[in-house]
């Protein structure tokens, strides 16, 4: 037990000493607690030597205002020190967890570990919050009181001495297997706590699909059993712990009355006055009360040392290094982008082989080849999501790893295909581009980017706060402000992810047009599956199963064949669905002519 005590207060680092002083005010006003017990055994003695009087009944009176007045002090003291102490911690433990979370590579959040960072946060983290400072200032005094009952019992007398001793080393054994015990059940609960979260996250964050398929019973049914399972858990915790604190109440019980047996024989002996007597009378049902009400937190303890174990796990997972201090120049003779022999892969599963291409500055580089061929590990690699297992990527001549991953983020903007947008203002979401930007910077973002129309038409114009994840608005509309966003970062490198796949015709036009904004004097990489995106690319990259099959323009790639205009396998999702031509088995893939015009039933042919 005194183990989980200090291991938490290894938790509290800077708020150490304020912890200690808080323990220490918590003791002494527990301690002053006990003096009408001290001051009725004093009376008691005058009034058997026939010594009492008014003076002293006076002082005695006095002397209990006193203590409650400095109970009260100490009390003040003690929640002054403490009570502040707990939300001080966990909220620098969480800045701190933040700063980790964001060195952690996207691997780690795409491998299952959302609801796990989650129910750290909301479950563990709240409950330490909730339950620290309540109890651990209480818990060090316990252990002092307890230390010093027992001190005052060898004074009292050496046998009264040895009894308590005895009694407390049977409560603390009984207490030390109670921990051990809950500390498996502690683990086993906090488990079942995280299985609800990600079953809560799975099932709203599919309610769409599941809608849609009429999985609602089913889906309901499963979020239901994790439910159960949780408060299962909880009553199978709770019924474990009842036995303990039953032998622990039982012990106190009988050890005090054994004490009480023992002050009787001692005072029939002689040995102990009729003062003593009662005084031990007066006393005896406090002695182990200290570790009575210790082991009574044991509970608490056992889960905040789960859930301790849980919140550094998530703190020993492996963070992207960031130790670089090269600076990346304004400018250079090299290419812009490098990529020299990457390969890389995510666990045992090899994604990229030895892949090698340059992006020269104010060029555009585009990425085709089939689902999975690696097309959005080459983008993820370039602002480190992840570090290569072999090669390097240079950016302006200098490896991406050897600079601080604030100063490679400053020269790269990406346009995702799914859009995050936060629970803020419309302006907040922008102006987090570049946040010394000001108000009119912001707007003229927001024209360039083809959406300060539809921002003034919202209620509250830019000051209107959009719903978590930009759910009050279109798809095409979070998109345009993901670019206004970008358009006032205005870094040099852009890298567009499909960013215009999951959008209609009319907002189709305006995120063209924004993205023309965006990309002006700037070198691109651009993952596309619309030939029309990257008809104009200065260079095209054929990604197939990891590798650079094919590289070269629109022109080259059509003359020289291979998979680029392969009839079985078109890479494109805007290929004329005709007879011309060859077409793949899909109904996609007229990879003759690729000029295409629309006919009047609206499909697209050569």
């Amino acid at each position: 037990m005194i183990a989980l005590v200090h291991r938490i207060l290894q938790l509290a680092e800077g708020y150490r000493t304020r912890i200690r002083l808080a323990a220490v005010c918590s003791f002494l006003k527990a301690f002053l607690g006990k003096a009408p017990i001290v001051a009725a055994y004093f009376l008691i003695a005058a009034f058997l030597d026939h010594n009492v009087t008014g003076k002293s009944c006076v002082l005695a009176g006095i002397a209990l205002v006193a203590c409650l007045i400095l109970q009260a002090v100490f009390q003040n003291l003690a929640d002054r020190m403490q009570s502040g102490a707990g939300f001080e911690m966990l909220a620098d433990l969480r800045k701190k967890l933040g700063a980790h979370l964001r060195r952690m590579p996207m691997g780690f959040f795409t491998e299952g570990n959302i609801g796990r960072i989650s129910s750290v946060l909301s479950t563990d983290m709240v409950f330490i919050e909730e339950n620290l400072m309540m109890v651990l200032a209480d818990l060090m005094s316990y252990l002092f009181s307890a230390a010093i009952f027992v001190v005052f019992m060898f004074v009292f007398n050496w046998r009264l001495g040895v009894a308590a001793l005895v009694v407390t080393g049977i409560i603390y054994g009984i207490g030390e297997g109670m921990k051990k015990d809950t500390l498996r059940h502690s683990d086993e609960r906090q488990a079942a706590a995280q299985q609800v979260t990600d079953a809560v996250i799975d099932f709203t964050e599919g309610i769409g699909i599941i809608k849609t398929y009429n999985m609602l019973g089913e889906k309901s049914r499963e979020l239901t059993e994790s439910f159960q399972a949780n408060c299962d858990k909880n009553i199978d915790f709770e019924i474990d712990y009842a036995p303990w604190a039953r032998a622990i109440n039982l012990t106190y019980g009988i050890g005090s009355a054994a004490m009480l047996a023992l002050s009787w024989v001692l005072y029939q002996d002689g040995t102990m006055n009729l003062a003593m007597f009662i005084g031990m009378l007066l006393f005896v049902f406090e002695l182990f009360s200290p570790l009575k009400a210790f082991y009574g937190q044991v509970a608490r303890l056992t889960v905040m040392n789960a859930c301790l174990d849980r919140i550094e796990a998530v703190f020993q997972e492996k963070e992207l290094p960031d130790t670089g201090t090269a600076a990346i120049p304004e400018s250079g003779d090299g290419p812009e982008i490098e990529f020299r022999n990457v390969s890389f892969g995510y666990d045992s599963r090899t994604v990229l082989k030895n892949v090698s291409f340059a992006v020269p500055k104010d060029s555009m580089t585009a990425l085709v080849g089939p689902s999975g061929s690696g097309k959005s590990t080459i983008a993820n690699l370039l602002p480190r999501f992840w570090d290569t297992g072999e090669g390097e990527i240079l950016l302006r001549g200098v490896d991406v790893k050897t600079v601080p991953l604030a100063d490679l983020m400053d020269n790269i903007s990406m346009v995702f295909q799914r859009v995050y947008l936060f629970q803020d203002t419309v302006y907040n979401n922008i102006a987090m581009g570049r946040q010394d930007a000001t108000r009119q910077e912001v707007e003229e973002a927001a024209r360039k980017a083809r959406c300060y129309d539809f921002i003034m038409s919202l209620p509250e114009g830019f000051d209107t706060v959009i719903g978590e994840g930009g759910t009050s608005l279109s798809g095409g509309e979070q998109q345009r402000i993901s670019i206004a966003r970008c358009i006032l970062k205005d870094a040099p490198i852009v890298i567009l992810d499909e960013a215009t796949a999951s959008v209609d015709a009319d907002n189709e036009s305006h995120i063209q047009a924004a993205i023309t904004e965006l990309v002006k004097g700037k070198t691109l990489l651009v993952i596309a599956h619309r030939l029309g995106t990257i008809e104009s690319a200065d260079q095209i990259l054929v990604i197939e199963d990891g590798e650079i099959v094919q590289r070269g323009t629109h022109t080259e790639l059509m003359a020289e064949g291979g998979l680029y205009r392969d009839p079985d396998h078109c890479l494109f999702h805007d290929c004329p669905r005709t007879g011309e031509g060859i077409c793949g088995p899909a109904g996609h893939g007229c990879v003759t002519a690729h000029g295409f015009h629309t006919d009047s039933d609206g499909i697209r042919s050569a």
